[in-house]
């Protein structure tokens, strides 16, 4: 039986772009793939062929000038690494990608083998438990000095009646049979490439290659169970707002693999008198003319008690007092600086006493 024209086995003219030529190939060979369509072999190989032809810019113009007969010159155009669908290469699993020097672009199966094979890879358990996160409040005093809080926290723990290994107590271990003691397990499918193989965790066994005679009642051999649980979150002194706390080994817990890690988001209130800029803290206070001009004790008051602030005589508004060691800790626990900003406040009524003692003033040059 003669073949057909690749461009009809495609769908598409003859002039096609390769992005037309490469959209048309995926959606014959998805749609003729014989996992999904049996008994398409024959179609599903044919339109492998007309691919591999047209998608070389060589053979596409040898096919396009001499037909089927040109498209054979220089190497055959059929198979996938030299052999057919449904006849892998010798020695059983896995690809032989020699095909790709008939100018077979493997690149292109991407999306079909993600459908079919997810990518090629098989199955496997994580190494390690999931992450998770929480979020707590605490004061902008907390931030600055650290806290330790304790929360409730619900998650996928070790199981503690049996320390995770699934057994009842007194209960022996014995090899797993699902996996024949290895811990893992193949899986074979069969593929237009041949057969496809892939290695994973064995599921029965967790990977460990043993399971319990008897199971433990507590987790039912799972080793872990869900759990509500006071956990203590140590926040550090000099937090800021938005920061992460990491517990490890305080995530989501799976049989015979390294439990994740908890990770918690810290929300700072704001304070009603200090803000900060790192390990500096700000805040401000408002004092008489008189003060300003003859200078004052003022009483201040700090995050760590009250202090006598000395205003000195002829401060200006807007000027900056610092107190040393008031502050934010930094990470080695020395601390920031507090910084006071003076506001000078201008008395809008005179008396007619106090108007004189200016006056006298202005005369003075002041």
């Amino acid at each position: 039986m003669p073949k057909k024209d690749y461009y009809e086995v495609l769908g598409i003219q003859k002039g096609a772009s390769k992005d037309e030529l490469k959209k048309a190939f995926h959606k014959k060979a998805h749609q003729y793939h014989p996992d999904k369509n049996k008994g398409a072999d024959a179609q599903f190989k044919e339109v492998n062929e007309a691919y591999q032809t047209l998608s070389d810019d060589q053979k596409r113009a040898a096919y396009d000038q001499f037909g089927h007969a040109g498209a054979n010159m220089g190497g055959g155009a059929g198979g996938f690494g030299g052999f057919g669908w449904g006849n892998p290469p010798a020695g059983g699993g896995g690809f032989d990608f020699s095909g790709a020097q008939q100018g077979f672009d493997m690149g292109d199966l991407g999306d079909i083998f993600s459908d079919f094979f997810n990518g090629g890879r098989g199955q496997q358990q994580p190494a390690r438990g999931r992450d998770i996160s929480t979020e707590i409040q605490i004061s902008f005093e907390e931030a600055v000095f650290g806290i330790t809080k304790n929360i409730l926290l619900t998650r996928q723990a070790t199981c503690d009646t049996c320390s995770g290994n699934g057994a009842k107590k007194g209960a022996t271990m014995k090899k797993c049979d699902t996996c024949n003691g290895k811990g893992r397990v193949h899986e074979t499918r069969r593929s237009f490439l041949g057969t496809f193989s892939t290695e994973k965790i064995c599921d029965a066994c967790a990977g460990t290659g043993q399971i319990p005679s008897e199971y433990c009642g507590t987790c039912k051999g799972k080793g872990v169970y869900r759990k509500e649980e006071e956990i203590k979150i140590k926040v550090p002194a000099g937090i800021e707002n938005g920061e992460m706390v990491r517990l490890r080994g305080v995530g989501e817990a799976i049989r015979g693999a390294q439990t994740g890690d908890l990770y918690v988001k810290i929300h700072v209130r704001a304070h009603k008198t200090f803000t900060r800029d790192g390990n500096t803290l700000l805040t401000g206070i408002s004092i008489k003319l008189s003060d300003a001009l003859l200078g004052m004790d003022y009483p201040l008051e700090t995050l760590d008690g009250a202090v006598t602030l000395k205003v000195p005589a002829g401060i200006n508004h807007g000027e900056l007092l610092r107190v040393r060691e008031k502050g934010v800790p930094n990470e080695r626990g020395r601390r920031g600086d507090l910084l006071v900003k003076i506001s000078v406040i201008t008395p809008t009524k005179l008396s007619k006493h106090a108007k004189e003692l200016i006056e006298e003033l202005k005369k003075e040059g002041m």
